[in-house]
């Protein structure tokens, strides 16, 4: 085993930190996992839409003991906040997203024959389920989210939503090459 994955961070304490040791490395056994977490900064994308800060995340989820490590699978479901890219009103909404996620465990095939980055690790019997959900829900949002489908955003003249403007609305636009002719035009009329 390198000698990096010897020195992995101290297990931490908390709802998104989950002790295996019950599973006991018995492939086959398992438990179940029902919980709500506080969501930390960053699920999401602040700015457009995502999983407020401190708002609670449900876990529902299955741990089974495999070969090579703890298999965790299930849902979570999350609220979002955000805005919507056409007209810029609030979208409050809720998110569900299938987790599935293999955490290895120290020195199995799996962890001596991949990349750091390519699979999770258990680091003393312990599941760490933060980034593995925050990469999960952060994939899963829109990157253009709607209020509704058939948001037809602002008028690009006057700012308004078209949704809040008559059916007639519209601005009257002179194409600039024209308008010293037009306005030529004008003065006869009125003369």
């Amino acid at each position: 085993m390198s000698e990096h994955r010897k020195t992995a961070s101290p297990a931490k304490v908390g709802p998104w930190v989950i002790d295996t040791r019950d599973l006991g490395r018995r492939p086959g056994s398992s438990r179940e996992l029902v919980r709500n977490a506080p969501a930390p900064a960053g699920f999401g994308q602040p700015e457009v839409i995502g999983v407020p800060e401190g708002a609670d995340v449900a876990l529902d989820l299955l741990l089974e003991s495999v070969v090579e490590g703890v298999l965790v699978s299930g849902t979570v479901t999350a609220p979002l906040a955000g805005e919507c890219s056409r007209c810029l009103d609030p979208i409050d909404d809720e998110i569900t997203v299938e987790l599935t996620e293999l955490y290895a465990y120290p020195d199995s095939t799996t962890d001596a024959t991949t990349e750091d980055d390519e699979v999770s690790r258990l680091v003393d019997d312990v599941v760490e389920l933060e980034p593995v959900v925050r990469d999960t829900i952060v994939l899963a949002l829109p990157q253009a989210p709607l209020c509704r489908e058939d948001c037809r955003g602002l008028c690009p003249e006057c700012g308004a939503k078209w949704a809040d403007l008559e059916p007639d609305h519209r601005h009257e636009t002179i194409d600039p090459r024209w308008a010293a002719l037009t306005e030529r035009f004008k003065d006869d009329s009125d003369g």
